[in-house]
């Protein structure tokens, strides 16, 4: 009976700090999930209608309006540094990895399953170990000293080098910026799952480079998804410095 109780407090806990985590949502937050709801909505309707409107089939923009919802969701949540961010963020890489695979964008479609995938749940089990003690919806954020910067920057360039020798082997498309998109993605998810507020540096350069993909691509539900993760990693990184410098000052 106690394991019973301890399970369902933890469940009611659970539910509890994903309603906070909604209830923290900024109105121009708001703005951009109904813009984002809108745009992916409307590209579903055309291909119902009109499927020689689009280039994508059916069952794909299905896929990219689940990957649109719910990637923003978890983005808006993350910059807040709240654990609930993961829940979305798994589902987003799922059928994010769908996109990747249809498109050939091999090095990102990696990335998404073998590394993002498991480090989400990493991610998850480390962020609810350092819980805040009074808001408990969020993790306690921590910053990077200057020789950890440099590391950082010297992993960046040697993964980039390292996956475009493969990428190009593969025939892979627009291998360059893949390339670069895998590496700043391996570091900034690695500074993620240590709760470091620098990987909004490297997630800000990561999202301009997909926004300049996407318009390669041009595709209206990514490059507006892409354009709001851009928006939120700025915002991300002023939150996390904030909140390390008032919430967790020893920086542990």
């Amino acid at each position: 009976m106690d394991r019973l109780r301890i399970r369902f407090n933890k469940k009611i806990d659970s539910i509890k700090n994903l309603k906070n985590s909604f209830k923290e949502l900024k109105w121009y937050e708001i703005l951009m999930i109904i813009i984002m709801v809108f745009i992916a909505g409307l590209a579903v309707y055309k291909a119902i209608v009109n499927p020689a409107s689009t280039s994508n089939p059916l069952w794909l923009t299905l896929v990219n309006f689940i990957s649109a919802v719910c990637g923003i969701i978890c983005i808006f949540f993350c910059a807040k540094a709240n654990v609930s961010n993961f829940i979305f963020g798994l589902i987003n890489t799922v059928v994010y990895a769908i996109y990747l695979l249809y498109y050939k964008i091999y090095g990102t479609f990696c990335l998404e399953v073998l590394f993002y995938l498991p480090m989400n749940i990493a991610s998850w089990i480390n962020w609810a170990k350092h819980r805040d003690k009074k808001l408990p919806e969020k993790t306690m954020a921590k910053h990077l000293s200057i020789k950890q910067h440099i590391i950082s920057v010297v992993a960046v360039a040697l993964v980039t080098i390292a996956t475009y020798q493969i990428l190009v082997k593969v025939g892979g498309e627009v291998a360059l910026l893949d390339a670069l998109t895998v590496a700043i993605g391996i570091v900034a998810t690695i500074l993620e799952l240590y709760r470091y507020a620098e990987q909004y540096i490297w997630w800000i350069i990561t999202d301009i480079i997909a926004v300049i993909m996407y318009i390669a691509h041009f595709d209206t539900v990514y490059l507006t998804k892409k354009t709001i993760y851009l928006i939120m990693a700025i915002i991300g990184l002023r939150n996390w410095l904030k909140l390390n410098k008032e919430r967790n000052k020893k920086n542990v």
